[in-house]
């Protein structure tokens, strides 16, 4: 029954990893057979145009061949690809129907040259020339699939060996074992905290098995690395692994600070500079053997260079044989020396297939290692980990199964299970009994940590003080701005029309509204003193990945722009957030991925920017937790505070330009208005700061200011709703012994008309001071002293009219009346409104309303000021709800249109300038418009024929496409006549 468990595992795993593989190879063989060799180059996956610089013997007496771009082509720079270090290529003449010469592992890239390593079982008679023309393929890795299949061949057929009890344990039900009592502990690291002392401890206590949970920033690594001390301090043989050559090489810096003797397995080419004197290759290097090998390998290459120059065939034929007695006597002395290396270190490291029995470690006896570590367990396929786990007894495994799994090509496989870790798996059905997490995060402000604790991690994740509060302006050089003084900022795109982009032929997603957003905020944080090596933008699709980098990388060339899977394991003290999708059918793609999302906000120290729209993201439920989060504990804005030309959606242009101009750019952070204090805080206390700052809740019909055309629509404020809070907060200082009550500047004109009204309705003295966006509103009660009006004083003026058609305001004019009465001169009645009446906007004023007292030309007696007063409020609503035309009554509460030029609002058949008389006005604004900027309006004039550089390169991806499927089809054409 115990092996029928582990039989139907490796039955199934075996089943995913031949999905995997052949969706691997397909996807290179489709590259090879359909794609240009130009687009494969785009792609990364292809190296054109290449040429030999140098030949050599390495490690194994393998042959490292160095290639770089041929002179004259791109300044001797290699482009941008995704190759990496221990990537399987193929070697191919320039000729495209050339076949392929051999296959290597490319063991170290640079900007210009790669080096690639081919292995003897080749023969290896490549003869390359260094005048002939090269290119490189990346290939299916089947050296990793054959050793991730023996580990699990293995796995089927161990029965007897160190790692039983674990077998037993992880496939049959076994229970753990009873901990150990290992005494108390001088720990080489006094600092741990509390729950990462008792991971310590129980990870050492353990006797089969232990997991260390360590969410984000929660010192995962500092406690492996105390609980790989503590086991070489007891005398015990580790084996640490893990499944990135990055991740190995940040233990082995932690190791090293602390003097023991480590070693790490894999190619010099493929590790950091800083550890690469505990490669095998150097501690070989320093071995007593060093010289005899060195001289053997130096005869090598004097042979190869020989066999070079030699054309006689006999000749060049015993320069093989001896290469190879050379070769053969060289692995001999290496094997031995390395035997020895292997057996003195206390701790080995590698990556989980660099374990493989096929390398070093099958020098060592079965028994060798009593642990086996595994960090970032979480990240790795099962299969891989088997490679180690079979060698020791006992294994710790650590990492967070909250981020991003192993990465799958096969969806089928994915889906099937091969994308569960053998972390999560045992967190699952192991539970408490084997399982501590660490709960103090030391990187995150707390705001930030706060959301991903509360989603993820059950609640249970505390900052510690040193970082709980830090904020960019914290920083060196920082100046204290908008930007630097906030944890959280949410940029909302929502009904802005900022829509995303598709490429149809990689499925990927791009959205340029977004870009130019991530641009602006990323420049105010760098002219605010950031550095951009400190800022990282991130993405979860790779075509937007590319349109940020067209929009940054020349301007920022530090700035780190990658995706997010290729950010995880990350940190960077700002985080900029593109989540891309917007679109009307609500979809969010890949981004339901919710461990993608925490991964994304968590690489961030002290500020996390998210631009999003949060009407699509707010169709799924986690990532709607995340945008009401930011909503509540962030500062909230609307894509209409950066960008003064986008077209709002379901809007006509006029209203999207008459809004504009309210909402100007946000430049950058020394462009602050004037009266708005740095960090995102308002004027008026603590408590408006709280009110006014955040904004209406994304998501509906308010998440961004929209015009109306009767001037009641949602402003910054929103709707009624923020009418309501304006009235409460009014209300409020009525209620107090304040006299004087100062909104901030940040309300838009909307909100500042909401004001005036309902100042007026309450019987306040109200009054607009300063211009554009430092202009703001002051309320005061009516026993708090009388100012004369100031022109400064005047309420807003509509967008477009001449600053001498703005009239007096209602307050002053109704305070002015009575001694104007006194004195004598009276005032003409009036039957009626003027042509061109218009909309009392607050404060504007209107003619006196007749007076129904006047008898045969006296004038009745004075009328209190408060009854006068309500009078003409009566006149001015009654003038506000008709159409302002002089023989029109039809209403304009629902539909009408204001005319910029006369300020006055007319029905949609008298709305036109030319109709109801402001024809010759219109003519002459146009005219100095014209003279001033060039164009009529925004969109007329010259037409901007220059495509965008993201959608220029996004059509001549297109077009390469294109032009080799219409090659390919006019070859095999060709072919078809020919027979």
């Amino acid at each position: 029954m115990a092996s029928a468990t582990v039989e139907r595992f490796v039955t199934k795993q075996l089943d995913l990893l031949e999905l995997e593989r052949d969706a691997e190879v397909e996807e290179r063989r489709s590259w090879q057979e359909s794609v240009s060799l130009k687009e494969l180059q785009s792609r990364g996956v292809c190296l054109l145009k290449l040429q030999v610089s140098s030949q050599r013997t390495g490690l194994y007496g393998r042959l490292l061949v160095t290639l770089e771009p041929r002179r004259g082509g791109s300044a001797g720079v290699l482009p941008s690809s995704s190759f990496t270090s221990g990537d399987i290529v193929g070697l191919y003449g320039a000729a495209h129907e050339g076949g392929q010469l051999a296959s290597g592992i490319l063991t170290r890239i640079t900007q210009k040259s790669v080096t690639v390593a081919f292995d003897e079982s080749q023969d290896l008679q490549l003869d390359l020339d260094r005048e002939s023309s090269y290119r490189l393929l990346k290939l299916a890795n089947d050296v990793t699939y054959k050793r991730l299949k023996a580990a699990l061949v293995a796995l089927k057929k161990f029965h007897s060996g160190p790692a039983s009890p674990l077998i037993e344990l992880i496939f049959h039900g076994s229970a753990p074992s009873t901990a150990g009592d290992i005494g108390p502990l001088v720990l080489f690291n006094a600092a741990l905290d509390p729950s990462q002392k008792e991971a310590v401890l129980f990870a050492l206590s353990q006797k089969e098995l232990a997991i260390i949970h360590g969410p984000p920033g929660t010192g995962k690594t500092t406690t492996l690395v105390e609980i790989i001390l503590q086991a070489v301090k007891q005398g015990l043989k580790v084996l640490c692994c893990a499944p990135s050559n990055i991740a190995v090489d940040n233990l082995v810096e932690r190791l090293a600070h602390w003097k023991q003797r480590i070693l790490r397995l894999g190619h010099p080419a493929r590790l950091l500079e800083s550890i690469q004197q505990h490669s095998l290759d150097a501690v070989l290097a320093r071995s007593d053997s060093t010289q005899i090998v060195a001289d053997i390998r130096k005869d090598i290459d004097q042979i190869l260079v020989k066999n070079r120059k030699t054309q006689d065939k006999r000749e060049r034929g015993n320069f093989w044989s001896e290469i190879k007695l050379l070769r053969k006597e060289l692995k001999q002395r290496e094997e031995a020396a390395m035997v020895e290396s292997l057996t003195q270190a206390s701790v080995v490291l590698a990556t989980n297939t660099g374990a493989s029995a096929d390398g070093p470690l099958k020098l060592l006896p079965e028994s060798h290692f009593d642990v086996v570590v595994i960090d970032e367990c979480a990240q790795a396929l099962e299969a891989s980990c088997w490679i180690p786990l079979l060698k020791a007894r006992k294994c710790i495994l650590a990492g967070d199964h909250k981020q991003l799994p192993p990465t799958i090509v096969s969806h089928k496989a994915a889906q099937a299970g091969l994308s569960r870790s053998l972390m999560e798996r045992l967190a699952e059905e192991q539970g408490a009994s084997v399982v501590r997490m660490l709960t103090v995060q030391y990187r995150m402000h707390q705001a930030i940590m706060r959301w991903a604790s509360e989603v993820m991690y059950g609640g249970q994740l505390d900052a510690h003080p040193s970082v709980a509060g830090h904020l960019l302006r914290d920083l060196p050089g920082v100046a204290a701005t908008e930007e630097t003084g906030i944890p959280l900022l949410l940029v909302d795109t929502a009904g802005c029309g900022l829509l995303e982009l598709e490429d149809h032929d990689e499925q990927s997603r791009g959205n340029p509204g977004e870009v130019r957003l991530v641009t602006l905020h990323v420049q105010a944080l760098v002219d605010a003193g950031v550095q951009a090596g400190d800022i990282a933008v991130i993405t979860p699709y790779n075509l937007q990945v590319d349109l940020l980098r067209q929009s940054l990388a020349q301007r920022h060339p530090e700035l780190e722009i990658r995706s997010v899977d290729g950010f995880q394991g990350r940190e960077k003290e700002a985080v900029v957030l593109s989540l891309v999708r917007s679109n009307r059918k609500g979809e969010v793609g890949f981004l339901a991925e919710d461990r993608r999302i925490n991964v994304a906000v968590t690489r961030a120290r002290r500020h996390v920017a998210v631009v999003c729209d949060s009407r699509t993201v707010h169709n799924h439920a986690f990532l709607k937790t995340l945008v009401d989060y930011f909503t509540e504990h962030g500062e909230v804005r609307t894509a209409f505070e950066y960008l003064d030309d986008i077209v709002p959606e379901n809007y006509s242009h006029k209203a999207s330009q008459s809004h504009s101009q309210a909402a100007k750019p946000r430049g950058p952070a020394s462009a602050r208005p004037p009266g708005r204090p740095p960090g995102g805080q308002q004027e008026g206390g603590p408590q408006a700061a709280s009110r006014w700052r955040r904004g209406p809740k994304p998501g509906g019909p308010e998440a961004c200011p929209q015009p109306h055309l009767n001037g009641e629509g949602p402003g910054a404020a929103g709707g009624a709703g923020g009418t309501e809070r304006f009235r409460a907060t009014i209300m409020e200082f009525l209620g107090s012994e304040e006299t004087q009550l100062e909104f901030p500047t940040s309300l838009s004109s909307h909100d500042r008309l909401r004001v005036h009204q309902i100042a007026e309705e309450l019987g306040l003295r109200h009054e607009s001071s300063g211009e554009g966006r430092a202009r703001r509103v002051t309320l005061r009660k009516a026993g708090a002293g009388r100012r004369a009006p100031q022109p400064a004083s005047q309420p807003e003026q509509p967008p477009g009219q001449p600053h001498s058609q703005v009239q007096p305001d209602l307050k002053a004019l109704s305070l002015e009346s009575p001694p104007r009465e006194k004195s004598g001169h009276e005032q003409p009645a009036m039957k009626g409104p003027p042509a061109g009446r218009g909309p009392p906007a607050v404060g504007v004023g209107l003619p006196k309303a007749p007076d129904k007292r006047k008898k045969k030309g006296r004038a009745a007696p004075a009328a209190p000021a408060e009854e006068d007063f309500d009078t003409l409020l009566s006149a001015a609503m009654k003038a506000d709800s008709t159409c302002a035309f002089a023989k029109c009554s039809a209403s304009v509460v629902t539909l009408g249109q204001l005319c910029q030029l006369c300020g006055h609002r007319y029905c949609l058949s008298h709305h036109l300038p030319e109709v109801h008389g402001c024809g010759e006005k219109a003519r002459a604004h146009a005219r100095q418009r014209i003279s001033r900027e060039g164009v009529l309006y925004a969109g007329s004039g010259t037409k901007d024929r220059s495509l965008d550089p993201a959608k220029r390169a996004q059509l001549q991806s297109k077009l390469d496409r294109k032009l080799g499927e219409l090659s390919r089809q006019r070859t095999s054409r060709r072919k078809e006549r020919g027979t």
